[in-house]
């Protein structure tokens, strides 16, 4: 690999973690927060990006980058209201059902209002074009404003959890329910609008995502099993691990892309020296590039098999 081959699919693999972090960081908040396994989390970066797409086509981006968050955290919220709160006691099976049917309808209901088709959702015009050019190869603006975005995030995230008012009251909700209602916050309320702020920060991901890439009814089918993968492997409930594990993924992937070695030379060069190499199988003979989607289940399985509490998980005692 070339140096400049190099450069690229690590920005790249960068710019791709980063968006992964944005979906992640909602379902690890509300997943180390409520201990529910969100499977609609997905459903709710594809409503965002849609609902940007609307609202941008009309008012512009900028009302959309605000306005879009704030609506599709409101749907969250109302969604554990009325729904996931009425199965909350009778067990993890139960929430998971409810979200899993949450994502049909959402998909639904996306194609009933627009279409099976993409959408338009243009970047702004202040977006648009390269954000700096390196060995001939441009790095776009928009990729640029997402690790922006995406850093923001963990960095306000972070900082409401470890050092507000807010953030105590939060995480004493999970751990001492009663002492907190005994204290007068209403601990039902406290986990609504946890709820809400996960679905909101998956909303923003829509709408900094829906124009960087696609918008279309299969998007979040295309990224719900990695954000699942990222929140494992960076340690159940862990921001931090998330951030990392994100990252991680998102390198992986891109420098696979552009590498595009047949699987065979690839694991030559890292020292696996295979029997039958000189007249390699249908496996063998798949590039990098082809087997790349699978690469964050690979590193899944490999991790449950080494370190099963993920990057900066605490193991579980029993």
């Amino acid at each position: 690999m070339s140096f400049e081959t190099f450069v690229i699919s690590l920005l790249n693999g960068l710019s791709y973690g980063l968006l992964l972090f944005m979906l992640s960081a909602g379902l690890t908040l509300i997943f180390s927060m409520m201990g529910v396994l969100n499977f609609a989390h997905a459903s709710f970066y594809m409503l965002g990006a849609y609902a940007a797409a609307s609202i941008a086509q009309r008012w512009g981006y900028g009302p959309a980058l605000v306005f879009a968050p704030l609506l599709i955290g409101a749907v969250g919220a109302l969604f554990e209201r009325f729904c996931l709160r009425r199965v909350h006691r009778q067990g993890h099976v139960a929430e998971l059902l409810v979200t899993f049917g949450a994502s049909y309808i959402a998909l639904e209901l996306v194609q009933l209002a627009w279409g099976r088709l993409a959408v338009p959702y243009a970047l702004p015009g202040w977006l648009q074009g390269p954000l700096f050019t390196l060995y001939g190869s441009d790095f776009p603006r928009s990729r640029g404003f997402v690790a922006l975005v995406a850093l923001g995030m963990l960095g306000s995230v972070a900082m409401l959890l470890a050092w507000t008012r807010i953030g105590l009251i939060v995480r004493a909700a999970l751990t001492h329910p009663e002492a907190v209602g005994a204290l007068g916050h209403d601990v039902p309320r406290v986990f609504m609008l946890v709820f809400g702020a996960g679905a909101a920060l998956a909303g923003l991901a829509g709408v900094v995502g829906g124009n960087t890439y696609i918008t279309e009814p299969a998007m979040a089918s295309a990224v719900g099993p990695v954000i699942f993968v990222v929140v494992v492997v960076g340690g159940m409930g862990s921001l931090g691990g998330a951030f990392l594990a994100a990252l991680l993924i998102g390198v992986v992937q891109n420098f696979a892309v552009g590498v595009d070695l047949p699987l065979w030379k690839a694991l030559a060069a890292a020292g696996w020296h295979l029997p039958g190499t000189s007249a390699p199988g249908p496996l063998l003979r798949l590039t990098l590039s082809q087997v790349a989607p699978i690469l964050p289940y690979a590193l899944l399985l490999l991790f449950l098999a080494l370190r099963p509490q993920g990057l900066l998980g605490q193991r579980q005692s029993l």
